[in-house]
């Protein structure tokens, strides 16, 4: 089962943070088909949200075909993001987190390397465009 966490330092709102793990989860494999999202008592619970800002992260997933609620019984994940790429995620996890590893030791903490990375991804990504 997914375990939320909040950002309140990234300027994205807290429902969206919601939709945003989950669709990760759901393309790196970590949720699939029939899975059980937490109740929203438990995720209010957890992080001491408002049970409407759960509701709103679970209705727009919804809306996306993702997940279905079952009344009186849950959140359940109906369909995947995951694609053949999966099996690449292994090889190149250990290289990221090799890479993470000589940014640290090159002395950046973790919002430069974040930085460093969303940049050279944006820069990759107009390349590719173009």
């Amino acid at each position: 089962m997914i375990e939320f966490y909040l950002d309140g330092g990234s300027g994205v709102s807290p429902y969206l943070q919601l939709v945003q793990q989950v669709r990760h989860a759901l393309r790196l494999g970590m949720l699939r088909e029939g899975d059980q999202l937490p109740t929203v008592k438990e995720v209010v619970a957890q992080l001491a949200i408002n049970a409407n800002t759960v509701l709103k992260a679970y209705r727009e997933l919804e809306h996306e075909g993702l997940v279905a609620a079952r009344p009186g019984v849950g959140t359940f994940v109906t369909a995947t993001l995951t694609d053949a790429s999966l099996a690449a995620h292994g090889p190149l996890r250990l290289d990221l987190r090799r890479w993470l590893a000589k940014a640290r030791r090159a002395g950046l903490d973790d919002e430069s390397i974040e930085a460093l990375f969303m940049s050279t991804f944006r820069t990759t990504a107009q390349e590719d465009i173009a």
